[in-house]
């Protein structure tokens, strides 16, 4: 019985898009580390902190989407609007979910405490942000990059200018590829006046600026090599995630919005793991 719920809170705080932003803040930590050495205790909090973050950000937005996600055919099955769990529970996972990324924060430094209460703020906002804003996507992807900046303040107790350049990449692509994810509601959004580049601009023109942001993700990451003396190692593996990057607009047309759900959920999290293990494993072969 207690596995079935918690794989219906898994289901309902998409656990496993974790995938997407978590190899970026691993990321930040295994550049930081170069500098700062990190225990294993940091990392957990670190960990726990993502988790958190995550959790509260996607219960809330499942909560605030209730009217609209139970209308639209492709979000009616999600467990909040089957049915499957009930809104009490999504705001106690809220709250709990909140106080642990809070908690977190505070052991990892007081400069984290005092940002936690902001960042929170920030990652409730985007729920709101399509009702008003085609920068909603932006909004999305500025608070999940976030990541890299709190992993990196974790541990140094600081911030590094060049720790951005990797907070941008992070930002872009979740960004880019969100606006390819909104193309699959195009219509529902019209019709409920909601606001996306895809429904306001049309799906040509989404493309086309969710390219943009993909370049600016590779043009991010590509800077990351003489910023932290990344070697041949990192630049090998970020020659594939550019490959990726390609072949996932590639695939991805005005005529084939079918491919979205492969390129969403497949290519999106290979691009996020390879990363982390660009610098893992460039640090490896420098050491």
């Amino acid at each position: 019985m207690w596995i079935h719920r918690i794989r219906t809170y898994g289901r309902l705080i998409k656990f496993s898009h974790t995938i997407f932003a978590l190899p970026f803040a691993l990321a930040s930590v295994l550049l930081a580390h170069r500098e700062h050495p990190v225990g294993w205790v940091t990392l957990g909090w670190i960990i726990v902190a993502m988790a958190g973050a995550r959790s509260a950000a996607m219960g809330f937005n499942r909560l605030v989407d209730y009217h609209v996600d139970i209308k639209n055919p492709r979000t009616a099955s999600r467990p909040l609007t089957a049915g499957q769990i009930d809104k009490r529970s999504v705001l106690l996972l809220i709250l709990t979910s909140s106080a642990a990324f809070m908690l977190s924060a505070y052991q990892l430094g007081s400069l984290c405490f005092v940002l936690s209460l902001p960042v929170l703020l920030v990652l409730f906002t985007y729920s709101y942000a399509k009702r008003f804003t085609v920068l909603c996507h932006l909004l999305l992807g500025f608070g999940i990059g976030l990541a890299p900046l709190g992993a990196w303040v974790a541990v140094t107790g600081t911030l590094d200018i060049r720790v951005l350049l990797l907070a941008v990449g992070l930002m872009s692509y979740i960004a880019g590829f969100d606006i390819l994810y909104a193309c699959q509601d195009v219509e529902f959004d019209r019709q409920e006046a909601l606001f996306s580049i895809p429904s306001r601009l049309g799906i040509p023109t989404a493309l086309k600026v969710s390219s943009l942001l993909h370049v600016l993700t590779f043009a991010s990451l590509l800077a990351l090599a003489p910023a932290f003396q990344l070697g041949w190692t990192y630049l090998a593996f970020l020659a594939v995630i550019l490959g990726i990057l390609v072949a996932e607009h590639r695939i991805v047309t005005p005529e084939r919005l079918d491919n979205i759900p492969f390129a969403f959920f497949h290519m999106n999290s290979v691009v996020s793991v390879l990363l982390f293990l660009a610098i893992l494993m460039d640090g490896w072969v420098t050491r």
